[in-house]
């Protein structure tokens, strides 16, 4: 009887660990079981374009992550809709597109930092378009870590209107239609910082919270209409958004590059809902689980301490070259 008892608590405490361990590390986890899939299940092998349609479109679509993510959608043969502040860079980055993948495109100019007023304007030139695929990327933070206080207003409000406002509007703009077609993809790029708060980069780090929340929540809404809702949170990628770091524009084998990253991140939609995008990534991400929240929010004070040091630095040195 005891020995059953022992050999039953053990097969309990067993199961409980590698549960505890997928938890932490389901993003690897499912990055590779992405991989394998096809291998298993045929029906895996269907395009994107056979799965949610025709069209996507891209935010903050002229730089780093989301201009990537463009080109890895029309690779795969997905016409492209763009979405971003700048119509030079949109014209500029639609013909490239056109030239390398010969899909169509549309480019629609919007600063997202303005809020409410703009989205009557794209939801107006979205009409008649069958969006098969929609990427929430756009986003903006501080030019360095910094104290809260220290945080121009407006600067805040930018983080609050494209962080946060423009997933949650451009999200209920297209699903009437998705759902109506019972087929769609809603893909919301978030970040690691969603994991804790984040001291000196407070409001990014919070908005960033919102988005998988936001997400988590869209996943179960959506379930019973077959599309697909899902969460990919990068940790540090060389893009100008980290430009203030010259150590994390150096890159390496965990610092992808923009281009790198989306190639691995397109890659999971359809197969996983919730991933970092990118296999180093889901390292670090279940790394950074394992510890406690107040431990990991005294981490990230301490991190973004350093950066702001490295940004000071970096200033000087450009003032003392001029």
């Amino acid at each position: 009887m005891f020995t059953g008892s022992v050999i039953g608590l053990a097969v309990l405490g067993f199961g409980v660990l590698l549960f505890w361990l997928y938890d932490n590390f389901k993003s690897l986890v499912q990055i590779i079981v992405a991989l394998l899939m096809p291998y298993f299940v045929p029906t895996e092998n269907k395009s994107l374009v056979e799965r949610y349609g025709k069209w996507a479109v891209i935010t903050g679509c002229t730089d780093g992550i989301g201009k990537q993510y463009a080109f890895q959608l029309a690779a795969r043969g997905l016409n492209i809709v763009l979405i971003s502040r700048t119509a030079e860079k949109l014209t500029a980055t639609a013909a490239d597109i056109e030239k390398r993948y010969q899909v169509k495109t549309k480019w629609i100019a919007a600063d997202f930092g303005q809020g409410r007023p703009i989205y009557d304007n794209i939801k107006q030139q979205l009409a008649g378009i069958p969006i098969g695929i929609l990427v929430n990327n756009v986003g903006t933070n501080i030019d360095f870590p910094d104290d809260m206080d220290k945080v121009p207003e407006d600067k805040l409000w930018d983080i609050m209107n494209v962080n946060i406002a423009a997933a949650t509007i451009l999200t209920r703009i297209v699903l009437p239609e998705m759902k109506q077609r019972r087929q769609g993809a809603i893909v919301n790029i978030s970040s690691g910082s969603e994991l804790q708060p984040l001291p000196y980069m407070t409001i990014y780090a919070a908005s960033k919270a919102y988005i998988h929340n936001f997400t988590l929540a869209l996943q179960y809404e959506l379930e019973p209409f077959g599309i697909t809702c899902q969460l990919v949170s990068p940790l540090f990628v060389t893009t100008k958004m980290n430009s203030f770091s010259d150590s994390l524009m150096a890159g390496g084998i965990f610092i992808p590059n923009a281009e790198s990253y989306a190639k691995h991140a397109v890659f999971t939609l359809g197969k996983t809902k919730q991933t970092t995008g990118y296999w180093s990534h889901g390292i670090q991400y279940g790394v950074f689980r394992l510890a406690p929240e107040w431990i990991r929010t005294i981490i990230g004070g301490q991190m973004n301490k350093r950066f702001r040091g490295e940004y000071y630095r970096q200033q000087k040195s450009s003032s003392k070259a001029k």
